[in-house]
């Protein structure tokens, strides 16, 4: 796994939306399973979504916790 691909969520904000502007890793699991459903966008975007996504529902957020502070 390349570990940008992390680094990327605690740095990259959300474009669109309600939550426009947040923090990828701060977006309310509500949110993403509301995305999920409706499909995740297109490209980079949409894998980071899907990425944190996994993350939020499989309990990893402390994998990111290290990186906020980078």
């Amino acid at each position: 796994m390349n570990p940008e691909i992390l680094l990327d969520l605690v740095k990259v904000r959300m474009p669109f939306g309600k939550y426009k502007d947040r923090i990828l890793c701060d977006l309310p699991v509500s949110y993403l399973e509301w995305m999920y459903t409706k499909g995740w966008p297109a490209g980079k975007l949409g894998q980071q979504l899907a990425t944190i996504y996994e993350i939020k529902i499989n309990g990893l957020e402390y994998l990111l916790k290290p990186l906020r502070n980078r």
